[in-house]
């Protein structure tokens, strides 16, 4: 499970040292795409492909499915990390999460998320006051 905040910075080369709390979960391989909120989500091999599974379910006569996803799956990309734990994050990728040096990594459960660092202050903020004032059941089961 991923948990926490981290706030590392992407090199000249667009490489990001993985927080060592997600390593050992991301050691073997990771998955990258565009993720909601214009940030990106990283996934073990293991739970992209069982995502995976899921996606292709939904019904191919759904347009809504559909266009999810092409946008997910167009933007995955598989990674190694190096002996470092660095990954690189390609591109195309930082260009839609508007990533540039400093970042943030976000665990959210089953998935982490890189968010551009000021990005991820101003919708943390936005979001503080709205979860604190939540009075109905937005997780089934939760409270």
């Amino acid at each position: 499970m991923f948990l926490g905040t981290f706030t590392p910075r992407l090199d000249e080369k667009g490489r990001l040292i993985l927080p060592s709390k997600f390593r050992n979960e991301l050691a073997d391989g990771l998955v990258m795409t565009r993720g909601q909120e214009r940030c990106l989500y990283v996934f073990s091999e293991h739970e992209f492909e069982s995502m995976h599974e899921r996606i292709r379910q939904a019904p191919v006569t759904s347009k809504q499915a559909r266009d999810y996803l092409r946008v997910f799956l167009s933007g995955a990309h598989p990674e190694t990390p190096d002996k470092q734990s660095r990954v690189t994050v390609p591109q195309g990728l930082r260009e839609y999460a508007g990533l540039e040096r400093d970042v943030a990594v976000i665990g959210a459960g089953s998935r982490a998320e890189i968010w551009d660092a000021e990005a991820w202050e101003k919708y943390l903020g936005e979001q503080e006051s709205a979860f604190s004032e939540i009075q109905e059941e937005v997780i089934p089961g939760m409270f």
